[in-house]
């Protein structure tokens, strides 16, 4: 569902910036969000760590298309000399003062690896693989987080 909707975002930019000016109360929007809902619960999820998941997911999957969509404005500027390819933000990193960013400077490549997709897909990995925690958490009966 969230690579659905980021392909949507991506498609109309303007979606990503109004899910993040507002509360979701549009009834397509709340159709989403009750699709989302569904599948958490059915997977398990007790309702608040659903609806908190959901939010988490929500913000990622927007937060990501409207960077996507300045980057993609920019870039068309005739005047937009910052906008920068992989390599080049490599050079920049290896260049920095290895005293004061050893890790940066010797990870600079993998800091840059991956495709928008990849990465995208990888962070919702770790967001959703992160919900599982909370269904053994809350079934013990603690607060999520807590302990």
């Amino acid at each position: 569902m969230c690579v659905q909707l980021r392909e949507l975002y991506l498609r109309y930019p303007g979606i990503s910036r109004a899910a993040l000016a507002m509360a979701p109360t549009d009834p397509e929007v709340m159709r989403v969000q009750e699709g989302m809902l569904a599948i958490l619960l059915a997977g398990g999820l007790p309702p608040q760590i659903a609806a908190w998941g959901i939010d988490a997911l929500s913000l990622y999957v927007a937060g990501y298309c409207l960077e996507k969509s300045i980057v993609r404005q920019r870039a068309v500027q005739p005047d937009a000399a910052w906008v920068l390819d992989r390599d080049e933000l490599v050079r920049r990193f290896v260049a920095l003062p290895a005293d004061a960013f050893p890790f940066i400077t010797r990870y600079a490549t993998e800091l840059n690896a991956g495709e928008g997709h990849d990465r995208f897909v990888f962070a919702l990995g770790l967001m959703i693989d992160g919900l599982r925690p909370g269904l053994e958490t809350s079934s013990r009966g603690a607060a999520p987080g807590a302990g």
